[in-house]
């Protein structure tokens, strides 16, 4: 169906310490979610999404549960969602977003990284609207309508279905995430889903040259160093 995919979300574990980040970060959104949605991963889909998004990012036991004690405990840090956009080093679209418990200190560390790499942070929807929020399965096959055929039967609205080099990505809108995983769990029982997530698809990319590369890996660095930031998302062709 014609859309190339390809998950443009800044890497946060290449070292020891960027995957503490990662833990880090897992562990404060866990602990959201549990707090906001109820402790119990069958009645909250949402941290049931994330554990097993957590699990397989390798992700310790230990940090899962000690963000679901943490919020089962009550009291603790009140901390708040919050995106940023804009454009970085050479025009590509950026999408940042956050939890934080301190909105002064988080749109100060966010926007240090658009000025002092030249870029510039936009007002809420400059560049939102250039991407499609979507839940994204991939795994090994090569039949969309294999795969096609009992997605429509569970009435899932799907939003396109593509195959390249023996791997089936699937796209949906984010809201039916769970209805299109049960619908692909019941349908193929022994299925193995390498990528299953919900993230911002860009509808186009933007090469970034190599003149642009130092600014473009700066910027994406001192983001990466933001404490409160917990996902960037990109239309950089790199």
């Amino acid at each position: 169906m014609g859309r190339k995919f390809e998950v443009r979300k800044m890497s946060m574990a290449k070292t020891a310490g960027a995957k503490t980040k990662v833990y880090s970060r897992y562990g404060k959104e866990i602990y959201v979610v549990a707090k906001n949605g109820g402790l119990d991963p069958e009645a909250n889909l949402q941290l049931r999404r994330l554990i097993e998004k957590a699990k397989k990012d390798q992700v310790p036991s230990h940090v899962i549960e000690k963000a679901i004690d943490k919020a089962a405990g009550g009291a603790g840090e009140d901390f708040v969602p919050m995106r940023y956009e804009g454009f970085g080093p050479g025009g590509c679209m950026v999408i940042v977003d956050c939890l934080s418990d301190n909105a002064n200190r988080t749109i100060t560390d966010v926007r240090n990284c658009f000025t002092k790499t030249d870029c510039k942070i936009g007002p809420q929807g400059s560049v939102a609207f250039m991407f499609d929020h979507l839940a994204i399965f991939s795994f090994k096959g090569d039949d969309d309508e294999v795969v096609l055929e009992p997605l429509m039967e569970a009435d899932v609205d799907v939003s396109d279905v593509e195959v390249d080099d023996g791997v089936v990505t699937v796209f949906v809108p984010h809201t039916e995430f769970f209805k299109c995983k049960t619908a692909l769990n019941e349908a193929f029982p022994d299925l193995e889903i390498d990528v299953e997530e919900i993230t911002w698809v860009p509808q186009d990319t933007k090469d970034i040259s190599e003149e642009d590369m130092p600014t473009y890996e700066k910027f994406m660095d001192m983001l990466n160093d933001c404490d409160d930031v917990q996902n960037v998302y990109h239309n950089a062709n790199v």
